[in-house]
């Protein structure tokens, strides 16, 4: 049986969003897609579940659908399921979150927890139905964007678009150098930024020969870089790393960033 995209539903304008998004991403991936709508007390949720099915196959008549109602608190439900996922997919807000937070509180618990990639739907009706025609993934030094990289690489050739990899770099905090050198070069002592990125698409782009890759090696803030990029994205990626002897991702400042901000929808993928 193939592996499930499960969207998470609220009866919010964002969920059914997120439902539009993921029926035809489940039906690009030749996957089935779970609708699942969790709450402690919440009884009788068929209305709420069928007007998000009906969402789901007009926004994807092919979409193989099934649905699930659970009495338990949403983000314990949905990290459940998603042990089980190819991944998740949430709106940017729900229902019970306050009017002045960028991002749900569930979308956040999840995308810092989940042992899959977890998809935030954000940005308007262009980047959410595809018609930008571009993937943008963010490259950072040492392996913890490895696997958003490979990610990436392959929503790119299924999409049939190119990609765009961002490398952010800024010269170290209270390390000013030789006299006379620059900020490329006093970085370039360590590891050239350049080389970085290189050394992270070698493999992936030996893999998937047909994806157009471009690369952007960017001086300042990588939230802003990935921000930038976005902006013009139909998907950003991020990688996570893993906590140390702890439960969950190291989601950092750049990934609650463009949690919160990201123009397009976004996926946080764990790096394995």
């Amino acid at each position: 049986m193939a592996v499930p995209l499960v969207v998470g539903i609220d009866g919010s304008e964002a969920s059914l969003e997120a439902v539009d998004w993921a029926a035809g991403e489940a039906v690009r991936h030749d996957v089935p897609l779970h609708l699942l709508h969790a709450a402690p007390a919440d009884h009788d949720a068929s209305d709420l579940v069928a007007a998000a099915s009906e969402r789901a196959r007009k926004s994807a008549p092919a979409v193989r659908l099934s649905s699930e109602v659970l009495s338990e608190d949403a983000a314990s439900a949905l990290l459940s399921d998603g042990r089980n996922a190819l991944a998740l997919v949430l709106g940017s807000r729900g229902l019970g979150g306050l009017a002045g937070l960028l991002l749900g509180s569930v979308s956040l618990a999840v995308a810092a927890h989940a042992d899959c990639p977890v998809v935030v739907v954000r940005g308007g009706e262009e980047p959410r139905h595809g018609r930008l025609g571009c993937v943008v993934v963010g490259v950072e030094d040492g392996e913890g964007s490895g696997t958003a990289v490979e990610f990436a690489f392959r929503e790119a050739q299924l999409r049939r678009c190119p990609l765009l990899a961002v490398h952010a770099w800024s010269v170290p905090v209270g390390n000013p150098g030789p006299p006379g050198l620059s900020g490329y070069a006093l970085r370039a002592l360590d590891r050239p930024p350049a080389q970085v990125l290189a050394d992270a698409l070698r493999g992936p782009e030996q893999r998937y020969p047909d994806v157009t890759v471009r690369s952007e090696v960017v001086e300042g803030a990588a939230r802003q870089a990935l921000l930038n990029a976005a902006s013009g994205a139909d998907l950003l990626v991020v990688g996570a790393r893993r906590r140390h002897g702890h439960v969950g991702l190291q989601l950092g400042l750049v990934n609650h960033a463009v949690l919160h901000h990201a123009p397009c929808p976004i996926v946080v993928v764990p790096q394995i």
